[in-house]
């Protein structure tokens, strides 16, 4: 895949050429370090239920998801196809915003459809999935907190990639807002997924951060998250390939951001912008059509 920007509107499509990202020659290996785990540590999975949609079933599960920490359980759906294989497998995670969907629930009908194409999914409830968490959470657990949230998503790889049937080599990670923003801190750590889909993430954890409060002190809590900043973890990606969404006026997101986001991001890499889109990114049909299209191409689904 090129190295372009093809921006959509509802009028044309034009492709533009971007400049290529600059990587970092700082060692990373004590920010990997942070985002380490019991590899061997039970996952303790657990089921609540079983709903069949056609051919496709989706478990509704509990794992564990920060072994050996105070991270709790983690609910999520895993979805499967009939038959013994071999699958694809994509991991999900959803964005903070329509109470409705800031939950496992946002990508499943999309998912139950995939799976009809050969696709293992499973979709994660986040901590931002929690009433209220963006107000109730504090400062001085934001760090941590992401941490833990990145060992979860690790887990739940553990999980997926356990699957019967399912080719380790063919997986993808699909993100939207924090989630795309959390996908991209286990892309810089993570080698076992390949591509990436994010959607709507914002080039830092700090843009977000002060939408309802400041930290007591600024200094200390930006040199405190300095060690998760986005933009040096996409360069320490091992994966072959990145395809990225924005709407073109987003509300949380301005143009520069989303090309700051790419800027940053290794090849190979896809930028498509949606005039007429939202930050929900739920508007125009050609974002869902795009993506599994994508998807369909990348992991090598007829």
């Amino acid at each position: 895949m090129g190295l372009s920007l093809s921006v959509v509107s509802p009028a044309a499509e034009t492709t533009v050429p971007t400049p290529p990202s600059a990587a970092r020659a700082e060692d990373f290996s004590a920010r990997i370090a942070l985002f380490d785990y019991d590899v061997k540590a039970d996952l303790s999975v657990k089921t609540a239920g079983t709903e069949l949609r056609g051919n496709v079933t989706v478990d509704d599960i509990e794992f564990t998801g920060a072994p050996g920490r105070e991270a709790g359980r983690v609910k999520a759906f895993l979805v499967r196809p009939a038959g013994q294989g071999p699958f694809a497998a994509i991991l999900w995670v959803h964005w903070l915003g329509d109470p409705a969907t800031t939950n496992r629930t946002q990508f499943l009908d999309e998912a139950v459809a995939l799976a009809r194409e050969g696709v293992v999914s499973l979709l994660v409830d986040a901590m931002w999935s929690q009433p209220r968490w963006y107000r109730n959470r504090r400062f001085e657990q934001d760090r941590a907190d992401s941490i833990r949230q990145v060992i979860a998503l690790r887990r739940g790889l553990d999980l997926l990639l356990a699957q019967p049937g399912v080719e380790p080599a063919r997986c993808v990670f699909v993100g939207h807002d924090y989630g795309a923003m959390h996908g991209t801190l286990l892309a810089g750590v993570e080698s076992r997924v390949p591509a990436y889909v994010l959607i709507a993430g914002t080039p830092s954890l700090l843009d977000w951060a002060f939408f309802a409060a400041k930290p007591v002190s600024m200094e200390v809590y930006v040199g405190d998250m300095r060690a998760l900043e986005l933009t040096d973890y996409l360069p320490q990606a091992r994966s072959r390939s990145f395809f990225l969404q924005y709407a073109e006026k987003d509300e949380y997101v301005p143009l520069p951001k989303a090309l700051a986001y790419f800027a940053a991001t290794p090849e190979a890499k896809q930028l498509v912008i949606y005039g007429g889109a939202t930050h929900a990114m739920v508007e125009v049909p050609a974002i869902r059509i795009d993506r599994d299209a994508w998807l369909r191409r990348v992991l090598g689904l007829k």
